[in-house]
């Protein structure tokens, strides 16, 4: 069972993307926005974290670049999972240092697969 950090300020959402980590036998840590996430990747150090894009504060591009470039939490693979479905955002989404990106409304087996992927 891996912990996984889902990150997004929509409560639904939020609900949406812990039912199917559970669902999977994982753990599910919450944060509701960028500044939140980041701490909690610190003081967690989950083996995966979802991340929203369209947060208030800190957006998901920016939690996700210091995430990835802090030497406590680099190792933790991020997956962006957002409504921006330009090809720039995603392009962006991985000089951040995402590891992968998906769309939402997100495909569920795409997602568990991806998701298994980097665990």
């Amino acid at each position: 069972m891996a912990k996984i950090l889902v990150v997004d300020d929509s409560p639904t959402q939020l609900k949406n993307l812990t039912k199917l980590v559970e669902g999977q036998g994982h753990e599910a840590l919450t944060a509701e926005d960028g500044m939140a996430g980041v701490s909690a990747a610190k003081e967690q150090q989950p083996d995966l974290i979802l991340m929203d894009v369209v947060m208030p504060e800190l957006n998901g591009f920016q939690a996700t670049r210091k995430i990835t470039q802090d030497p406590d939490t680099s190792h933790i693979p991020v997956i962006i999972v957002t409504t921006k479905d330009q090809q720039t955002d995603q392009v962006w989404g991985k000089r951040q240092g995402a590891s992968d990106y998906i769309v939402k409304p997100p495909d569920e087996k795409d997602l568990i697969d991806k998701i298994n992927a980097y665990l």
